[in-house]
This record gives structure tokens, sequence and C-alpha cells, in this order.
């Protein structure tokens, strides 16, 4: 079954930036999209970014305007590029793969990995 990878994580300070990957072990099912996910300490895991099988993104409001997810299909890889961090994205990010919700985001259907930790503190 397929496998996803998450990395690039680290700590960051306030303002600054990190880009994320997500690696599938194969290609997933054409009418999966993939989207990223994340929990914070405490907090259940929640939706962040989603683009689906046939280009819908949506974003979560808190991230809207400062996270952009993109798809190399090619490369079985998704990423997250996430300027003007906050501390209150500080989380561990997951990555996943489903099929499309009736409001256009990614309903996670694969196993969760372990993440990647983004930590933003000064």
């Amino acid at each position: 079954q397929v496998q996803l990878v998450e990395s690039g994580g680290g700590l960051v300070q306030p303002g600054g930036s990190l880009r994320l990957s997500c690696t599938y072990s194969e290609t997933i099912r054409s009418t999966y999209g993939v989207g990223w996910y994340r929990q914070a300490p405490g907090k259940q895991r929640d939706r962040v970014a989603t683009s689906t099988y046939d280009g819908h993104i949506r974003y979560s409001d808190s991230v809207k305007g400062r996270f952009t997810i993109s798809r190399d299909n090619a490369k079985n890889s998704v990423y997250l590029q996430m300027n003007s961090l906050k501390p209150e994205d500080t989380a561990v990010y997951y990555c996943n793969a489903g099929e499309t919700s009736a409001y256009m985001t990614v309903i996670p259907l694969r196993p969760w990995g372990q993440g990647t930790q983004v930590t933003v503190s000064s």
C-alpha cells in the first residue's frame, strides 16, 4: 500500500519560511487528491491545505495567503511552502491522500505517517 513520508520541518523564527515535502512510495490512485494536515500538542489534527485530483485547492482560513500547496505527479511528491510563519503554526505536519469531499477538500484515507515537526519560536 502507498506510504507517505514527510520531511522539511524544523525550528524557524516568527516571520520565517519553510518548505515541507512529502513523497509517496508509488503512484496514488488517479482520483485521489493530496493534502497537508497538522496537529498541535493537545489538539486534534486539522486540515491545512488540500489539492484535489482535478485541481481544486483549499486552504484553512488560518494559513490562507501564507501557505502554498503544490504537487509534482512525476516525482510522486507534494509540497507545502510556508511563509510568514507564526508561533501558532507550531505542530506536527502530515501529508495524506484520498477522495474529494463535497467541499472540494481531500478526505485523508491513507495510514498516517510520522509527520514532520515544525516549531516557530524566537
